[in-house]
């Protein structure tokens, strides 16, 4: 599913330049992975990214695992390699810099006012990629109603987070979520 000329090239630079931008982590990106790897790189579809990203999810490790998939789908496992190393070392030596920054400007007031505005941005790319997975895998009416009122009761109760994939799961194995 692959047009470009380099997959391996393309996955370094669209990883190490994403990387830079994910502020609250890999999933804080997940917008713009789909919007690279679906509808410009055309690397997978709605459906198989959706996969990717539940299958990330369901395995131990970091959320970052999504991106290592990703470059699997596109080039086997140079193209995971590629795509989990552009992903997280420019993060990593950018968060090393700037954290020895903060460190040396401890006493001044603006490290805390730049983290507290972090919050919210990283709040709202958050927001942002449960809207697009919803999106790409609601496909049916009761399963876009079964998301809201997941999404409603993990908001206004203290309920375990698994206790709604059990239902979710229960559901979908029922034949009531396509």
């Amino acid at each position: 599913m692959n047009s470009d000329s380099n997959p391996v090239f393309a996955l370094a630079l669209t990883f190490a330049t994403m990387s830079l931008f994910a502020v609250g982590g890999a999933n804080s990106a997940i917008p713009e992975m789909h919007r690279v790897a679906v509808d410009v790189h055309h690397w997978l579809t709605d459906k198989q990214f959706t996969d990717v990203y539940a299958i990330a999810q369901l395995s131990p490790g970091p959320n970052v695992l999504i991106v290592t998939l990703i470059g699997y789908s596109v080039a086997g496992l140079p193209g995971a390699l590629v795509a989990t190393l552009a992903m997280c070392v420019p993060t990593a030596v950018l968060a090393l810099f700037v954290s020895r920054f903060l460190t040396r400007s401890s006493q001044a007031r603006w490290p805390g006012i730049v983290q507290a505005a972090l919050v919210p941005l990283s709040i709202g790319l958050m927001g942002a990629s449960g809207f697009i997975l919803a999106r790409t895998s609601d496909q049916t009416v009761v399963a876009a109603l079964v998301t809201i009122g997941a999404a409603v009761l993990a908001s206004v109760t203290k309920l375990n987070p698994l206790w709604m994939l059990v239902a979710g799961g229960c559901l979908g194995f029922a034949g009531l979520i396509g």
